[in-house]
């Protein structure tokens, strides 16, 4: 191996592998210091340098120098392969972590080549990376030779190789989607200024433009909306809102809480929660379904938001002020006081700043700790009055099923007709079908409840 053909192995593995030179010389010089210890003993100080212009090779062995012939001939070809290959594998790994590390958060393309379980293995350009089944849009399927988009979520080292985990589900991949759809963005017109988002199902996207004569939102849907329903497409249908971002809470919230219409926003800044009054007839529309909308809108804006309508916030108010004022050590003015700061349950109450209360009371630190101490206590109380009324709920709607399946069943069986007749006798013997249906449901009720309460003993 001559200096000619160091440099030649060098420049090889550099432009294949984008391993840097200057780890592949000291590989080298590495395994060539292993080679000669085997030769020398494991105690000689054994020192190899390469010269990284002409590929001479220089060693000493306990001061001495050696022959560059036996440096790198039989002696060093034969013992030096194995620890040369190992180093450039640790090197292209390290190469490839890097590369990817730098990738995090980013979108990338690959071809999915097979299931692992509910996993699937994605050949990128230079690795297989893994999309988990935890990281994939609920509902949607692949197959092999597809051609899948996701961003690069979480890159280790395993061994001698690199492990690459994707996702499509994190906020990120519709960040990039926007990005590689709207040039507006790329160009900086428009800036996406937060997002929330709900896998597979919805997600808010707030934007701002920092040209007056560029509409934001517009230039997100696109002509037709061609430029989101590609978004969309891509996502498998997940539904996007395009909220038009303000610094200004007041206005930002009810951007966020589209397409419900709002009324007032009243914003709790010890908190950190915004009560939201809006009509009856949105008040469904502004929760959204599941809580999903609502949740979203919390999300964008940083802030826990709370819907009501006006008639619910009196009488939480009412019922606050009532409940506080009978905490012993509270006046009603100091009740008054904290409702107007957003405290409305003794949940909140028990979470208050004991400083900020002191504060607003003029109270020692020993009265705040007996107000805290009370709140706690009947915060515990309405949970669990919460929770029992919450079974009854349970039980009484498994009643009414209980009910209508042997209602069902007897209409079925003949037993009660599903149509009036002429003469009262059938009229009558209906009325006690059902009656009996009611008692046989009853029954059933009660053999459950006991069967409850034998299993809870």
């Amino acid at each position: 191996m001559n200096p000619n053909e160091i440099l030649r192995i060098v420049d090889a593995i550099h432009r294949d592998k984008n391993i840097d030179k200057e780890i592949v010389f000291e590989g080298i010089e590495a395994a060539l210091v292993s080679a000669l210890k085997k030769y020398y003993g494991e105690e000689a100080d054994v020192v190899v340098s390469i010269d990284r212009q002409n590929g001479n090779v220089s060693a000493t062995c306990n001061g001495e120098s050696l022959p560059s012939e036996e440096v790198v001939g039989r002696i060093g070809a034969q013992t030096a392969k194995q620890v040369m290959i190992q180093k450039i594998r640790e090197a292209e790994r390290d190469a490839l972590y890097d590369e990817y590390t730098e990738q995090v958060g980013e979108m990338v393309s690959g071809v999915i080549h097979r299931y692992e379980g509910a996993a699937a293995t994605v050949a990128l350009s230079n690795v297989e990376a893994i999309l988990p089944r935890s990281e994939q849009i609920p509902g949607e399927t692949h197959h092999v030779n597809e051609r899948v988009r996701a961003t690069v979520f979480e890159v280790r080292k395993s061994g001698s190789r690199v492990k690459v985990i994707l996702s499509r589900t994190r906020p990120q991949l519709v960040q990039r989607l926007f990005e590689q759809e709207i040039p507006e963005i790329v160009d900086g017109v428009i800036e996406v200024k937060a997002m929330a988002r709900e896998p597979g199902y919805r997600s808010k996207v707030a934007v701002i433009s920092s040209d007056p004569r560029v509409d934001c939102v517009g230039a997100c849907v696109g002509v037709r909306g061609n430029r989101i329903k590609n978004i969309v497409d891509e996502l498998g249908g997940e539904r996007i809102d395009i909220v038009r971002w303000d610094d200004n809470l007041e206005v930002l919230i009810p951007n966020a809480l589209q397409p419900a219409e709002v009324e007032q926003v009243i914003l709790c800044k010890m908190l950190g929660r915004a009560i939201v009054l809006v009509r009856e007839d949105q008040l469904s529309l502004a929760i959204g379904r599941r809580g999903q909308n609502v949740r979203l809108a919390s999300k964008l804006s940083g802030w826990d938001i709370e819907i009501m309508t006006q008639e619910e916030l009196a009488e939480s108010i009412d019922r606050a002020v009532q409940g506080f004022s009978q905490l012993e050590g509270m006046s009603v003015e100091l009740a008054e006081r904290l409702v107007e700061e957003g405290f409305l349950s003794y949940d909140d109450l028990s979470v208050i700043e004991p400083d900020a209360l002191m504060a607003m009371g003029e109270l020692s630190e020993e009265e705040v700790e007996t107000i805290v101490n009370q709140a706690e206590d009947k915060a515990m109380e309405a949970e669990a009055a919460a929770q029992e009324a919450r079974r009854k709920k349970r039980e009484e709607e498994r009643l009414a099923a209980i009910e209508a399946e042997y209602a069902a069943a007897d209409v079925a069986a003949g037993r009660i007709p599903t149509a009036p007749t002429q003469g009262g006798g059938e009229a009558n013997a209906s009325e006690n079908g059902a009656s009996e249906i009611t008692e046989m449901a009853d029954q059933a009720g009660q053999d459950a409840a006991a069967s409850e309460g034998g299993s809870a003993s």
